[in-house]
């Protein structure tokens, strides 16, 4: 019933996907942690303008589809700004865009979790506030949410599959072109469906031992 055969013979070329999917990922982690940390502070700001922005910003990201947003940056923008964006650029703005929304609402909670006391004791010590913020407060709300992090992450890692839809050689996106070329599903997804379960088992491992380590470190 089941002809895993032509799996096994395209397995290379599936797995070469991986690599596709994890640039993305990482740079989309990356920006998106940049994108979300301003934004917490936006959110934790003084200025009634950066608040209400930094709110809004948060509200339409998550409150529409991500592949309604990488559509319209990756199909729209072109029409608006006549700059053609390349599959990478689109991909990569659009999961740091999204991305940052969750990760500032998580850091703004990590932040206020905070022991007041140590905003407290930093003031009477006279450290300036860009200072206590950077070198007191925001490491201790990193340990916190790490589990949080690592959970964006995580969900970061799947939604990557989107990008098959703008053209880029993923996992999903070769898996498709397989199951195209034999006539056969189930095979190249399960595969990739594989594939993905032990990035995640993986990632999720390295997120535990790392958490252990701050744990020992206190």
């Amino acid at each position: 019933m089941f002809d895993f055969s032509v799996v096994i013979e395209s397995f290379p070329y599936i797995l070469g996907g991986t690599f596709v999917t994890l640039k993305y990922t990482l740079l989309s982690v990356i920006f998106g942690f940049i994108v979300g940390a301003i934004l917490a502070l936006m959110k934790l700001s003084s200025s009634k303008v950066l608040e209400i922005f930094s709110k809004f910003y948060t509200s339409i990201f998550r409150g529409t589809p991500l592949l309604v947003q990488l559509s319209l940056i990756y199909f729209a923008l072109p029409q608006m700004t006549g700059y053609q964006i390349s599959a990478f650029e689109a991909g990569v703005i659009a999961f740091s865009l999204n991305s940052g929304a969750y990760v500032s609402e998580i850091i703004r909670a990590g932040i206020q979790a905070v022991d007041k006391g140590q905003f407290e004791a930093a003031v009477a010590l006279g450290i300036r506030p860009r200072l206590m913020m950077k070198d007191i407060i925001f490491p201790q709300a990193i340990k916190n949410i790490l589990p949080a992090l690592v959970n964006e992450f995580v969900n970061l890692l799947k939604e990557s599959a989107l990008i098959s839809i703008i053209g880029e050689a993923d996992l999903l996106r070769r898996a498709n072109i397989i199951a195209a070329e034999k006539y056969i599903y189930f095979e190249p997804l399960m595969a990739v469906g594989f594939i993905y379960y032990v990035l995640v088992i993986l990632f999720s491992k390295m997120a535990t031992i790392l958490e252990q380590r701050l744990n020992k470190s206190d």
